[in-house]
């Protein structure tokens, strides 16, 4: 390694890796913390732009106080070297540890070179294609609150919020105190199943009050949520003028009879999050088939992945939200600490264990009570894309199962161009993977995101 190697380079300035990095510091380790976003805090602390002026930027967020006091820390260290707008494309061994290449917003090269590398990239959003769902002004869930974050912007003024999991009722809030119309929160699933885990419930109260919180504000606000439906079709010419929903059976078939239109001109949908596992994957890391039927990373009561070296910590390992995405961090940052032999207190690291098994058993019973049903596929017509980059239709898809032959998703990527996007399959890979009949598998790619050829050709030999 070279001697001017950090001790740790974290990829993802999120709640998990902005916890480890100043924790790390703390901790008398070296730092280097890359992240593609110009601010730390990620998807869920997305901040408005400073040229906007917002006054009270935290009444968009739940919890600021522990992001806050964080980027406080990440600031006032001296041994964390931040670098923003900028996004790690690849992690490749270098004798006893790694280096990393990464480029910035203006396409210039970063090498990075670290003793351990934690990865804490974060999540993307899952979404179920319905006819329609191409419109302007259908736009992803979480897509609706970053936008509302970051550019005090509301998608529509008449918005209904559908798909599945927990963010929708947080995102049905925040739109409505902004001021939007939600006519409707149309949510897939039941929450009756989260019975089937008391136990996990009973241990963390302060996700039921969370809860509890957001029924009141919706109450307020007279927004109406539906459970066991579903949108199954957008309607409009320019622009979305209105959702059909109908109720759903317990395996998300739509029951007949029971469709009917509500008027919008937008409609935030998303079935939940996918693991970000591209450079994890790149590095042979192992993984796991999650409570919510996505692929996230197998990981060691310490945060450790399969492959010696390196480390995982929030969504990466399952998608369970911010709180727990902090504690991993934490975690991580107190295990690599003692693989370089720093002394940890055992005490704090046990507590944080503790917390973790909680919150994580909590994020397994979310996952399980939201997991799409097998049946959602029969609201989608045969003329709906579901590669939106491509135009590939559920029906070329079917064609590619049933008379081609394909029986997995990268088969039918050779035989449609389903996948081959811009988007890489990140919003077709649920759709395809159930069209195929198989489950959601690991993508393993060589670079996590577009690279100039320029910087493909600089590599030196023994990498490229």
């Amino acid at each position: 390694m070279p001697n001017s190697a950090a001790d740790l380079a974290v990829v993802g300035a999120g709640p998990a890796g902005l916890a480890a990095a100043v924790t790390a510091a703390d901790l008398g380790l070296s730092v280097v913390l890359l992240d593609a976003g110009r601010h730390p805090g990620g998807q869920f602390y997305r901040s408005p732009a400073p040229e906007l002026g917002a006054e009270r930027p935290e009444a968009l967020h739940h919890d600021w106080r522990a992001f806050a006091s964080r980027e406080e820390r990440l600031r006032g260290s001296g041994r964390i070297d931040h670098r923003p707008q900028t996004q790690v494309w690849t992690v490749l061994p270098n004798g006893p540890g790694w280096t990393l290449h990464a480029r910035g917003d203006d396409a210039a090269p970063t090498v990075v070179h670290a003793r351990t590398v934690l990865l804490a990239t974060g999540a993307y959003e899952r979404q179920l294609p319905f006819p329609g769902w191409t419109l302007p002004g259908v736009v992803g869930a979480g897509g609706a609150q970053a936008m509302l974050k970051s550019g005090l912007v509301l998608p529509g003024r008449r918005v209904v919020v559908a798909g599945s999991g927990p963010l929708l009722l947080a995102v049905a809030a925040t739109l409505a105190a902004a001021g939007a119309r939600v006519p409707a929160v149309v949510e897939a699933g039941a929450y009756g199943a989260y019975a089937r885990s008391a136990g996990a419930l009973l241990r963390n109260p302060a996700k039921l009050v969370e809860g509890a919180r957001y029924g009141a504000a919706l109450a307020r606000h007279q927004v109406r949520p539906l459970t066991r439906h579903a949108v199954v079709e957008a309607h409009g010419t320019d622009r979305v003028e209105a959702v059909t929903i109908a109720r759903l059976d317990r395996d998300w078939r739509p029951v007949a009879g029971t469709a009917r239109r509500i008027p919008c001109d937008a409609v935030a949908v998303g079935h939940g999050l996918v693991p970000e596992l591209s450079l994890a994957t790149g590095l042979g890391c192992a993984t796991r088939t999650a409570a919510d039927g996505t692929v996230a990373l197998a990981l060691a009561r310490d945060q450790r992945t399969s492959v010696p070296g390196i480390w995982a910590a929030g969504e990466t390992g399952g998608i369970g939200g911010a709180q727990l995405a902090l504690t991993e961090g934490e975690l991580a940052a107190h295990s690599i600490a003692m693989s370089l032999g720093k002394a940890v207190p055992g005490a704090t690291t046990a507590r944080h264990r503790r917390t973790r098994d909680r919150l994580r058993a909590f994020a397994d019973a979310m996952g399980a009570a939201h997991r799409p049903g097998p049946g959602w596929t029969a609201w989608l017509r045969q003329d709906t894309d579901v590669c939106r980059c491509e135009e590939v239709t559920a029906d070329h898809i079917r064609e590619a199962v049933d008379e081609l032959g394909a029986r997995d998703p990268r088969t039918v990527k050779l035989l449609t161009r389903a996948g081959m996007g811009w988007c890489q399959g990140r919003m077709c890979g649920p759709g395809v993977a159930a069209l195929c009949g198989t489950g959601a598998t690991p993508d393993r790619r060589p670079l996590a995101c577009p690279v100039p050829l320029r910087q493909l050709a600089e590599l030196p030999s023994e990498n490229a």
